[in-house]
């Protein structure tokens, strides 16, 4: 259910009854009935949706008779690779028990015991003793974990190599649902989503539901995580744990092996459960503030070994990263603003572009559309002294793609930002915070984080085929909240973003041909990112980039009439133009598991 920036009063939330007859009687007012029920039902699905992922932790004897007679053409023997260290005995035995559950029998489970105890080796021993399938190393000494770690897979025999930690459980069908996907793409490091639960999997107090590989969000965090798999081959050119990094050594490891596989795949199912104990990172961040640190280092060495320059920050959301990246030169920045009356609402934009702007080097390219107030044309002879700003004319009908596409001609820059005239910035190095991004070769765009006037969320970026068409993501969230695992706090690629503030690249921007002018009103950024995309370039959410946009002031909504019929015929031309995101597994950066609640999309 979409959230207020309102809190619930205290007299409301003291009683959940009572908190959320509240916040249902605020969402009709606000929003009205017919968004209520959407809503419900959504919460509704989502409930039932995560009791039915948290049940597939156990197959029904059907399922595990299925997976088990299967013959996939490529059989690989799996490496199940775990380092022990004092692993308490029920840790210890529910962990071998699921990989034994497996319905995927050609596996190997690698042991090398690390601990200054007997005990953990007596239970393993019991263990091995009756599958021979387990392999049981007591090393001499304690080598650290990146050291125990690389033991066992140095003792290890499969073409696939998995990392599983000592106090965790796989889901029965993990391995097979990997070696499918092996089958099926070819890919030499898979990866999928997992869950978090204290005392039963089955009552998961958390599911992490990943995008697909997202090469500047796993720089932001290693998202990745578990359960990962790599072939052996392409682990072996990317090295083994590095000591170095211990404490984020998966995290290193992961920044490497990505930088080396020729094919990452993403399974969308929750086949890791990790278990959130006193002292476990998955109980608390506080846990293993070493890790922090080791974090910030592999980031540094990740970018030193692709040749990306820049410094290494921790973002707002702590442990997360951030990424200042240099930007070489000084190029040109063009701003694009389309503009029609409403001489107020321009003006606020074009100030907070004067005041804040801390690049020098841009220019304001106005396209004039069909203003008809003389205050407008005043404001305009205000601006002839400005040389940053340069008037232009568009005569036609309103058609946003035409009138940008129109004002590109004009615009000089190595750098295009289409900013809406109902735009204000709040961030001083915004510019800076988008051309960082598109000044490197493999991003083509970068879309901003924007607020309405209440400082709720409005766009955290775009989820394409959500409801059958496109969906902002995260529409009246607190500002302040970071999001599904700090998505609205930290840099990521998706599909799409909002024109309403994007930064793409104008020779990325030339080479498909910019915004398609079939789509006059909707529709037609999210098609201009999809078309970037397809050329094999990145489009980036960064919400360093911050702006208000008022939404919609200039021209209203499309929600009725033939406003609306003309929305929806672009919708169809969207639908039909990019089927492989109205089809399961859809958006690669949207997670299938969160469902297609749709939210209103206002360009």
């Amino acid at each position: 259910m979409a959230r207020g920036s309102k809190p619930v009063p205290a007299w409301a939330d003291s009683n959940v009854v009572i908190k959320l007859a509240y916040k249902t009687v605020r969402m009709i007012r606000n929003e009205g009935f017919g968004k209520m029920l959407r809503a419900a039902k959504y919460v509704i699905k989502r409930t039932f949706r995560l009791r039915r992922l948290r049940a597939e932790f156990t197959l029904t004897d059907r399922q595990r008779q299925e997976e088990r007679g299967t013959v996939f053409p490529c059989m690989p023997l799996i490496s199940i690779i775990v380092p022990l260290y004092n692993t308490p005995e029920n840790f210890l035995c529910a962990m071998i028990e699921s990989v034994q559950a497996q319905s995927y029998e050609n596996w190997q489970l690698c042991l090398s015991d690390g601990s200054d105890r007997d005990d953990v080796g007596v239970v393993t021993l019991r263990y091995a003793q009756r599958d021979g399938r387990i392999s049981y190393h007591r090393l001499e000494r304690n080598l650290g974990i990146s050291g125990n770690t690389n033991h066992a897979i140095e003792h290890s025999d499969g073409a696939y190599i998995a990392m599983l930690d000592h106090d965790d459980l796989l889901a029965q069908g993990a391995l097979f649902a990997f070696v499918k996907a092996i089958n099926e793409t070819g890919a030499d490091f898979l990866y999928s989503d997992e869950a978090i639960f204290t005392a039963k999997p089955r009552d998961s107090v958390s599911m992490h539901f990943k995008p697909d590989y997202s090469p500047d969000f796993l720089r932001s965090c290693n998202y990745v995580c578990h359960l990962s798999m790599i072939k052996r081959e392409t682990l072996w050119d990317a090295g083994l744990y590095d000591s170095a990094f211990d404490g984020s050594q998966d995290y290193d490891l992961t920044l490497r092996v990505t930088e080396k596989a020729a094919l990452i795949h993403h399974i969308p199912k929750p086949l890791y459960y990790w278990r959130a104990h006193a002292g476990s990172v998955a109980e608390s961040i506080d846990a293993k503030s070493y890790a922090y640190e080791a974090a910030k280092r592999a980031v540094e060495c990740h970018l030193a070994r692709t040749g990306l320059v820049g410094t290494v920050e921790y973002s707002r959301a702590i442990p997360m990263m951030r990424v200042r990246y240099d930007i070489p030169g000084n190029p040109l920045v063009s701003v694009i603003i389309p503009t029609c009356d409403h001489v107020q609402t321009l003006k606020r934009c074009i100030e907070s572009i004067q005041e804040l702007t801390t690049w020098h080097n841009y220019e304001i390219v106005l396209c004039e559309n069909n203003s008809t107030e003389q205050g407008t044309f005043d404001y305009y002879a205000q601006l002839e002294s400005n040389p940053r700003i340069r008037l232009i004319t568009w005569q036609g009908a309103f058609n946003f793609s035409a009138i940008n596409n129109h004002a590109r001609r004009y615009a000089k820059g190595e750098h295009l930002i289409f900013l809406n005239n109902d735009t204000e910035v709040i961030t001083h190095d915004w510019m800076e915070q988008m051309i960082m991004f598109t000044q490197r070769p493999d991003v083509a765009a970068c879309g901003a984080k924007l607020y309405y006037s209440d400082d709720t969320v409005q766009h955290g970026g775009i989820a394409v085929g959500i409801g059958g068409s496109a969906a902002n993501l995260c529409p009246r969230f607190p500002r302040d909240d970071e999001g599904y695992m700090c998505r609205l706090a930290v840099v990521g690629n998706l599909s799409a973003c909002t024109a309403a503030c994007l930064c793409v690249r104008a020779d990325c921007f030339d080479e498909v041909g910019g915004f398609d002018e079939q789509m006059a009103v909707s529709f037609n950024d999210v098609d201009l990112c999809l078309k970037l995309g397809q050329k094999g370039r990145y489009v980036v959410f960064n919400p360093e980039c911050e702006l208000y946009h008022h939404e919609s002031l200039s021209r209203g909504y499309d929600r009725r009439g033939a406003k609306k019929q003309r929305m929806d015929r672009e919708k169809e031309m969207l639908q039909k133009r990019w089927p492989a995101f109205y089809t399961w597994p859809g958006d690669p950066y949207y997670n299938p598991n969160f469902g297609s609640n749709a939210v209103s999309y206002d360009a």
